[in-house]
């Protein structure tokens, strides 16, 4: 039986550095490798407790798929979250980046909100608390 494991995307970005920074500055994560491993970097990869993300420069993305030559930058997706103390995150980060849905109670009962990254993607965090099963 076929079982899939992990999600980890590797998202298209203009600035690898800048994106790492932000995510480590703003959210937490923590870099845990790029390439090349100093200066700047075409790809890196950063994770907060079990989620992670990967960065790649477009241009080196581009060449590895051909396909995202004319995505545009975010290119329409949102990424779901859950976090223990929502309220906590949101008072920490609600002035130092753009949020595009404050902290609200969901009619499914989750308590949320959501920003927009330095690159477009949307991230929605939720309590975890609110959104176990």
């Amino acid at each position: 039986m076929i079982r899939l494991k992990q999600l980890t995307p590797n998202l298209m970005v203009d600035n690898v550095n800048e994106t790492v920074n932000f995510y480590q500055e703003i959210l937490g994560f923590e870099l845990v490798m790029s390439v090349p491993q100093e200066g700047v970097f075409n790809w890196a990869m950063v994770q907060h407790g079990d989620v992670s993300f990967m960065f790649q420069e477009r241009e080196n993305i581009i060449g590895e798929y051909p396909v995202l030559k004319d995505v545009p930058m975010g290119g329409g997706l949102t990424f779901y979250i859950k976090v223990r103390d929502v309220k906590g995150l949101y008072n920490k980060v609600q002035k130092r980046v753009n949020i595009v849905l404050d902290l609200h109670r969901t009619f499914y009962g989750a308590e949320e909100f959501a920003i927009q990254d330095i690159n477009g993607f949307l991230l929605t965090f939720a309590d975890a608390a609110s959104t176990e099963e």
